[in-house]
């Protein structure tokens, strides 16, 4: 068994020590300082800011904090630095997020950031330079990553969210069962898939390019996909907004196009199953992920279902069958999964 596959397997361990950590005294403590800061300073908006994963999650993270009418968004460290450093004022509160807390954006704007701007960072290393010089930190209990992100990618998520739902007095005990039952879904897909996600791959048929789509909280999903599949299976990809997709990106769509859909239950599900038909429809593949079955009968769509959740937590289980065939597309093409060729785990140079 390869490092990359070791690292998926160890998500619901992962994820039910940060759900641990932050049901402990010391999770609280963390969480109640956040809140506190945010009303003692009267900090009117978030900016959830990060490189890569951490990106992908603070924008699904900025989609939960939104809906609960905690005003936020998600911007691109590299493009904060040097595009829109003028969103940041005393009335903002900066999320900076770093797996390893030391990538070189996420450092810089450290540097950058003025005296009496509130920041606090999210990472999965306690004794980083972000978890030293941010205001507040929030750590996820994934333990060490070797490979592309895997464990902190889902870990870093959870943690997010248990920040949204504290500071909208919702993390409570229905939801800490939620999380539970997403851990318990997280195990099965791993279970499920593991020895027979090559079907899925026969399904698709050679790869020398996939797009995968999601909307919402989903568009993380699928970025995060098509980072994985460039970075450890060395095989071109997209990740697109549903609705985007329809806007030009639908002119790809001919005999042999492969795609996978990220479809949750929630505001946008008929109109991502209706995707998918019109796919199939202009003769492309589609892999659709879902807790949901749409009951589709269709040669040129195949489902994949994971445990019912809510539009949020279908990221966490959502993302397994996507890690999966990387690793079995990584192994057919001669890679080592998950390995890194020409940079490192920790982006130093911009």
């Amino acid at each position: 068994m390869n490092q990359f596959v070791t690292e998926i397997l160890e998500q619901p361990e992962s994820l039910a020590a940060t759900l641990d950590y932050y049901l402990s005294d010391a999770g609280r403590r963390k969480l109640i300082a956040i809140r506190d800061l945010i009303r003692s300073r009267d900090l009117k908006r978030i900016i959830f800011t990060g490189m890569g994963s951490s990106y992908f999650t603070s924008y699904a993270a900025s989609c939960l904090f939104n809906s609960f009418g905690i005003d936020s968004c998600a911007v691109n460290t590299n493009e904060l630095l040097y595009y829109h450093f003028s969103l940041i004022s005393k009335e903002t509160l900066v999320v900076c997020v770093s797996q390893s807390g030391e990538s070189v954006e996420i450092v810089k704007l450290l540097e950058k950031l003025p005296g009496g701007i509130s920041c606090i960072g999210i990472t999965n290393e306690e004794g980083s330079s972000l978890a030293g010089k941010a205001t507040e930190s929030l750590l996820s209990r994934a333990g060490l990553e070797k490979m592309t992100s895997t464990k902190t990618y889902t870990s870093m998520l959870l943690v997010k969210y248990i920040l949204g739902w504290y500071l909208a007095d919702q993390w409570n005990e229905e939801k800490v069962s939620q999380v539970k039952e997403t851990i318990k879904g997280t195990r099965e897909i791993i279970g499920r898939y593991m020895e027979s996600i090559s079907s899925e791959l026969n399904f698709l048929g050679a790869i020398d390019f996939i797009q995968f789509i999601g909307r919402g909280p989903s568009y993380a999903t699928a970025l995060q996909s098509e980072l994985m599949f460039k970075e450890a299976a060395k095989i071109p990809a997209s990740g697109t907004m549903g609705g985007e997709f329809r806007h030009g990106p639908m002119e790809m769509i001919k005999p042999g196009f492969k795609s996978m859909l990220f479809v949750a239950e929630g505001s946008t599900y008929s109109q991502s199953v209706k995707m998918a038909s019109d796919i199939s429809r202009y003769h492309g593949k589609v892999l659709m992920v879902t807790d949901k079955d749409p009951n589709l009968h269709d040669a040129n769509i195949r489902v994949i279902t994971t445990r019912r959740s809510d539009e949020f937590q279908f990221g966490i289980q959502s993302i397994i069958p996507a890690q999966l065939m990387v690793n079995e597309l990584g192994l057919a093409n001669g890679y080592t999964p998950g390995n890194f060729t020409h940079g490192g785990k920790v982006t130093k140079a911009e």
